[in-house]
């Protein structure tokens, strides 16, 4: 697998990213099979790791150090904090200072390492200065804890923004972002890409295959059945689900055709999609989040897929460039829908 270069960083990364989301409580419980997946991900050519403290509230960063034990010197490891780390404590969140120093050392803990190659700020935090979060970063670089940080769903004024205090107050600057993006999901072309690419910034982006419908995993509203992802991210996120709803089958009639353009150059739809992603030219690496062997193995050959030009016409044709097939509803983490209209934070007077 060739490596491609993140960012501005110097760090060479492989072109696929394991991430660690689907293992432990949210996904996979089997710590052992959890470890496989990820030596074989290694074996494969993969480099590059990437979890959060949040998921699964710390077991996945300890299944990682598990599984990176006696490798982690040829391995880029990022991980990620913001998120609610504990429900009774108000301060174990967020990207204060005074939750960051701690947040760090718990996720060195967990991984069973001494630095954490890449530190991303999960969301962007309404409650705290973005200089204060550039400071307290800047200042674990050069305490040796991380080697660079970057940033997570950041809308691109955000990212702009914080190149702009970073260069007036004399910080280190954000070096990568992560942002969602697929064939499904190709809003980050239209202003996040063009600001990453503008300020010299790598692209991780996630879910390559939207939740698993861009792996075929859906068929019609009785696959929606259950505790399955799709449907608790959309009760998280919107309140509520909805299998019949129009998004769910226009994806769905969606999925059809594109397993056949998939079919007409010889490969899985899985495959073709992690390829789209890893195509376009802000991209550095796409994160692939698999929950079983089964999983990874299907889009392990994304990697080295080149789409032709033709291809790309054909995907364009059904997903046009910039469009996104969910409801717009992320907003930033601490505002309601009332404060966007009422130009106020949620609980402001």
């Amino acid at each position: 697998m060739d490596s491609r270069t993140l960012g501005a960083t110097g760090m060479k990364v492989s072109p696929l990213c394991l991430g660690g989301m689907m293992f432990g409580a949210v996904g996979n419980p089997d710590h052992d099979a959890c470890v496989r997946i990820v030596h074989r991900a290694l074996d494969a050519g993969i480099n590059f790791i990437d979890t959060a403290d949040v998921y699964s509230r710390g077991e996945v960063e300890e299944i990682l150090g598990r599984a990176i034990k006696g490798r982690r010197d040829s391995l880029v490891i990022a991980t990620k904090f913001y998120s609610i780390m504990d429900d009774a404590d108000p301060n174990m969140r967020g990207a204060s200072r005074r939750w960051i120093v701690r947040a760090v050392e718990d996720s060195l803990r967990r991984l069973g390492t001494d630095y954490i190659d890449l530190y991303q700020l999960h969301r962007y935090d309404i409650d705290t200065d973005i200089e204060e979060v550039l400071f307290t970063l800047t200042d674990l670089v050069r305490a040796g804890k991380i080697r660079q940080f970057g940033s997570s769903s950041l809308p691109a004024d955000r990212i702009v923004e914080s190149h702009w205090v970073a260069e007036k107050r004399g910080t280190m600057r954000l070096r990568t972002e992560q942002p969602p993006y697929s064939i499904f999901n190709r809003d980050a072309e239209r202003f996040v890409l063009p600001a990453c690419r503008r300020y010299g910034m790598g692209v991780l982006s996630y879910s390559p295959l939207d939740g698993g419908f861009l792996a075929g995993k859906y068929r019609g509203p009785e696959d929606f059945a259950g505790n399955n992802r799709i449907a608790r991210f959309a009760r998280f996120s919107h309140g509520a689900f909805d299998p019949r709803a129009d998004y769910i089958r226009r994806k769905i009639a969606l999925v059809g055709e594109l397993e056949k353009l998939a079919g007409d150059i010889g490969v899985g739809i899985a495959e073709m999609a992690v390829a789209f992603v890893l195509q376009h030219p802000a991209i550095t690496s796409a994160i692939i989040g698999p929950r079983t062997m089964q999983h990874l193995e299907s889009v392990l050959g994304g990697a080295d897929l080149k789409l032709s030009g033709e291809t790309l016409d054909r995907i364009d044709a059904l997903c046009p460039p910039g469009t996104m097939l969910d409801p717009v509803n992320d907003l930033p983490s601490g505002i309601a829908k009332s404060a966007i209209r009422r130009g106020e934070r949620e609980g402001g007077a």
